[in-house]
């Protein structure tokens, strides 16, 4: 029998209820959230191996939870939604959801696609939502950054830009995939638009560019945040 930890992100009590007594009855353990961000942050805390989404919560839409989860997890999602419309669907599906069953739904289909899931689940554990490189963590979930644990103020937009080279630590991103990623394609050669953010990034981080500690300058190319626990060691950076 397929077993696992399911969290469940549902405003209905009835069809948590219902829910309930049929995933435990299959041996899941479920642990059970009634909005949008009490779901994201059980996400980051419990691990789970699936999660099972409504999209109209009370109060954020089911797309932006799947959106913040996959920020930081590729665990599998499946939505469950009076909705639909097929471009309901196809946004969920294109926000990073894996599945997508309609309510009023059969528990035995439902159970069937969750089967299905776990088995095709590449990983049974979920990456950490939670990145720490020496004195400096960076929590996905929440978006929180503290340096030697004071908490460092950070706009979204340098928020995302930090947690997408965190993410790739010691390999490089070019300026092109920054660009595209945390301001859109329509962006993707506003090359100054993107030193200016990365200066400020290294203000607030206390980084200096001639002596890194976290962001280096591959010139021409990109940036490339410091593996400290792979032991990379700085190289000619330039000052941008």
């Amino acid at each position: 029998m397929i077993s696992g930890r399911i969290l469940l992100v549902e405003d209905d009590p009835g069809i948590r209820k219902f829910l309930r007594v049929a995933l435990e009855s299959q041996g899941f353990v479920l642990d059970e959230e009634a909005t949008g961000r009490a779901g994201v942050a059980r996400a980051a805390t419990a691990q789970p191996d699936l999660v099972i989404l409504d999209l109209g919560l009370p109060d954020m839409d089911g797309k932006a939870v799947i959106a913040r989860i996959r920020e930081w997890s590729q665990v599998p999602i499946l939505v469950l939604s009076v909705r639909q419309a097929e471009e309901e669907k196809v946004a969920a599906l294109d926000a990073g959801a894996n599945d997508f069953v309609v309510k009023p739904f059969g528990i035995a289909e439902l159970m069937a696609r969750v089967r299905a899931l776990l088995r095709s689940s590449a990983s049974g554990t979920v990456p950490e939502a939670e990145i720490v490189r020496g004195d400096l963590s960076i929590d996905l979930a929440r978006h929180e950054v503290a340096l030697a644990g004071a908490p460092v103020r950070l706009t979204r937009k340098e928020f995302d830009l930090l947690a997408l080279l965190a993410r790739n630590a010691g390999r490089i991103v070019t300026h092109r995939q920054l660009l595209a990623d945390v301001w859109g394609p329509a962006h993707e050669h506003d090359l100054q638009y993107l030193r200016v953010f990365i200066g400020r990034l290294r203000a607030k981080l206390g980084d200096d560019p001639a002596a890194p500690r976290f962001i280096l300058n591959e010139p021409g190319v990109g940036y490339r945040f410091l593996d400290q626990a792979a032991g990379l060691a700085p190289r000619s950076t330039g000052s941008a």
